[in-house]
């Protein structure tokens, strides 16, 4: 190492020891908000930026909004101090909170519901009327991953005592759907979620069948819901263990009051498909962990898929 290189690394150490750290929420020492990439990333950080504007109006406080690679990238971050608040998919959360702490304290709201499901679908007029039915049959599953797609109705499986002759992953909920409508399974599983209605309060399809429907306008009469799971939490927005409390408070209060904007539901709704979120603690998560129980698995492997 050169005689400058030395002196730089002793004037850094220097300052890294003597020097005091900014208040967070300071202009010097910002709240670390990460937004996982759920869809493009143009798309987040445009919103994010409404969303930073608001809460620095409405809050004391300074932002920094990321928008990390991975899952697994915003959970590290709150080992390391990098990150104080995220929205994080489940299985994340589960992770943040087993290895530092990390505490729900919001969690979104889709389609009207604080929980999502499974279903298992299958041909209309075949001959699968019911669960029990699958035994012995070709199913389709989304990927070893996938809450919705293969964890949730593997349990159910698994707690019926039902065990299918094949299963094939078909990687993507539209595959499934495709499959079964092709007949090359004889029945699958996807998320669900239940019917909206539009302006004129004629329902509308909204479970993962609807990803068919420009190829298989037929696909509602075709295929039939066979059973649903029992529902689990959706994603949580998730707070650094050791942050104060006022802080968390004023944060979560800020939130409800951007997504009660109508700019704010646009931002949410944009990002993560949200326009609402409910008051969470880690208990409402306690079904999550009992699911990963009951299977056999831990958050930290399904997170590196």
């Amino acid at each position: 190492m050169s005689r400058f290189a030395v002196a730089i690394a002793a004037i850094s150490a220097l300052v890294a020891c003597t020097g005091k750290k900014a208040e967070l929420g300071t202009a010097e020492n910002p709240i670390k908000v990460h937004f996982v990439p759920s869809v493009d990333a143009k798309v987040i950080e445009d919103n994010s930026k409404i969303f930073k504007e608001f809460m620095e109006k409405n809050t004391p406080y300074k932002y920094e909004v990321s928008i990390p690679q991975s899952f697994v990238a915003v959970v590290e971050a709150f080992g390391t101090k990098r990150a104080d608040v995220a929205a994080i998919n489940t299985f994340g959360y589960v992770l943040a909170h087993d290895k530092y702490g990390a505490e729900a304290r919001l969690t979104v709201i889709r389609h009207g519901l604080p929980t999502y499901q499974s279903q298992f679908i299958a041909k209309a007029d075949g001959p699968i009327k019911s669960i029990a039915d699958l035994a012995g049959k070709k199913v389709a599953f989304v990927d070893p991953s996938s809450t919705s797609g293969y964890l949730l109705p593997l349990k159910t499986l698994k707690e019926k005592k039902i065990e299918p002759k094949e299963t094939v992953f078909a990687m993507k909920h539209d595959s499934v759907v495709s499959m079964i409508y092709q007949g090359q399974v004889d029945a699958g599983a996807t998320f669900y979620s239940p019917p909206s209605k539009d302006e004129k309060g004629k329902e509308k399809l909204e479970d993962a069948r609807r990803l068919v429907l420009t190829q298989y306008p037929d696909v509602e009469k075709k295929i039939k819901i066979i059973e649903l799971s029992e529902p689990i939490p959706n994603d949580p927005i998730i707070f650094r263990k050791d942050m104060p409390e006022e802080m968390k408070q004023k944060i979560t209060d800020a939130i409800f009051a951007f997504v009660a904007t109508p700019e704010g539901k646009e931002a949410f709704n944009k990002i993560y498909g949200v326009t609402e979120f409910k008051k969470a603690t880690d208990a409402d998560y306690e079904p999550v962990r009992k699911m990963l129980n009951d299977l056999g698995k831990n958050a930290a492997d399904l997170m590196k898929k």
